[in-house]
């Protein structure tokens, strides 16, 4: 169980001591204007914790899971010399120095990107035994191609589809660009997390990828009003069992 000063430093941003100074000049106070032990252990049951932090309520977390919908042109990086990060979408979310990506979505692919404080559960998500699907809708420059059942990746990969469809056009995300050069749009279900793997499935299927956007990752599903950009937290229930 976390203690208390701990929550204070992380959530903050600040040092041990720094967390442990500030508790004792009364700057953070419970909910009700009593002192805080520093020293005190905060169950599950106590979290997040309500507290007051000169004089305005918040909330100390141990824990952050979240949902971002990454928009075309970031890339899934902490930092970069060249282009805008995911990362810093997430600027003001909690424990924001703590939050790791569960997997990537490349430059130009948009949608549903996870992120975690929680190192143990981010690894069983992207462990290649957990094998969790995730769905993405594409638009497309011709159309492709029913897949053999021994299908082949350039570099000898072999994907693992679930489901491979046409998609009408009232059922396709808002967060899919639709290119005017588009002739047809598809949904495609993998489990797998390959280099651009979509794409070279498509590549592999004698049609060319112009759009694609991940709608859906395990049992969650990309929410149609979340905008670009927009993020939410998420309970790891909801991703997977």
């Amino acid at each position: 169980m976390p203690r208390i000063d701990a929550l204070v430093a992380r959530n903050l941003g600040w040092s041990r001591a720094a967390a442990r100074d500030a508790i004792a000049d009364g700057r953070v106070r419970a909910r009700d204007g009593a002192a805080l032990d520093p020293r005190t252990d905060v169950g599950d049951d106590a979290l997040p914790l309500a507290v007051m932090i000169d004089d305005a309520p918040d909330e100390l977390v141990d824990r952050v899971d979240l949902m971002l919908h990454k928009p075309v042109g970031c890339v899934t990086a902490l930092r970069d010399p060249r282009h805008p990060t995911a990362y810093a979408l997430l600027r003001d979310a909690p424990l924001h120095a703590e939050l790791r990506p569960v997997g990537r979505l490349d430059l130009d692919t948009s949608g549903l990107l996870l992120w975690t404080t929680d190192g143990p559960w981010l690894q069983r998500l992207t462990h290649p035994k957990r094998a969790l699907p995730r769905t993405y809708q594409a638009a497309l420059a011709r159309p492709f191609r029913s897949p053999p059942r021994d299908l082949e990746l350039d570099d000898g990969h072999r994907p693992h589809i679930e489901g491979l469809d046409t998609l009408p056009a009232d059922d396709a995300h808002p967060a899919l660009a639709r290119p005017a050069e588009a002739t047809v749009l598809a949904t495609i279900t993998i489990t797998g997390g390959a280099y651009h793997e979509v794409r070279r499935i498509f590549a592999a299927l004698d049609s060319h990828v112009l759009a694609l956007c991940r709608v859906g990752f395990g049992r969650l599903q990309l929410p149609r009003e979340l905008p670009p950009g927009g993020y939410r937290a998420i309970a790891p229930a909801d991703v997977a069992g």
